[in-house]
């Protein structure tokens, strides 16, 4: 009898190890299987069945920083990667962009969800009033977006200075970009 409860505890044991991370999976430790500590030389392992195009030597001074972009063998683009350094191998990620609708947060949140969904799932520190969009901040989370500010009132829709209330964003306004950031 104890050889065979001995066996069940080592099979549920091995059983609960083997739990696999969900590739679609984001929340503030991770993406998918990118966590702060991937380093960027690490991505070709984490993506072998994926397409990964690396910024060209370079870049880094022509436009920003260069990102790396990730996507299926299908053409579909899954995510934008920026390291703390360009065109440094050993470098940790900064921010990754989701493009991919397939990925989601343990609140089912997505690239598609509206702003009421994701104010509804998560608390919203704040917003910052940019050029074109407006960045709305996740409270205690390492992810933020981007609402295009055309549905936002004509006060701070052409005015940077002006602040940007979570009231003034409409419950279907769905985010025009989407970034974790650590």
């Amino acid at each position: 009898m104890k050889k065979l409860l001995f066996i069940a505890v080592i099979a549920a044991v091995l059983t609960s190890c083997g739990k696999t991370q969900d590739p679609f999976e984001w929340n503030k430790d991770r993406v998918g299987h990118i966590t702060k500590d991937t380093k960027v030389y690490q991505l070709d392992s984490l993506f072998a069945n994926d397409s990964i195009i690396n910024p060209i030597k370079g870049d880094e001074f022509s436009n920003g920083a260069a990102d790396i972009e990730v996507y299926e063998k299908g053409g579909k683009h899954l995510l934008s990667i920026s390291p703390l350094q360009a065109l440094d191998s050993t470098s940790t990620i900064a921010n990754i962009r989701i493009h991919d609708d397939r990925y989601k947060t343990e609140k089912g949140i997505t690239i598609n969800s509206t702003f009421k969904e994701i104010a509804a799932a998560y608390k919203i520190s704040n917003v910052d009033n940019m050029i074109d969009d407006a960045v709305v901040w996740v409270n205690d989370q390492n992810f933020y977006f981007t609402v295009s500010k055309d549905n936002l009132p004509v006060e701070v829709k052409y005015d940077m200075s002006a602040t940007v209330e979570k009231t003034m964003i409409p419950g279907n306004e769905k985010p025009v970009h989407v970034f974790v950031s650590w």
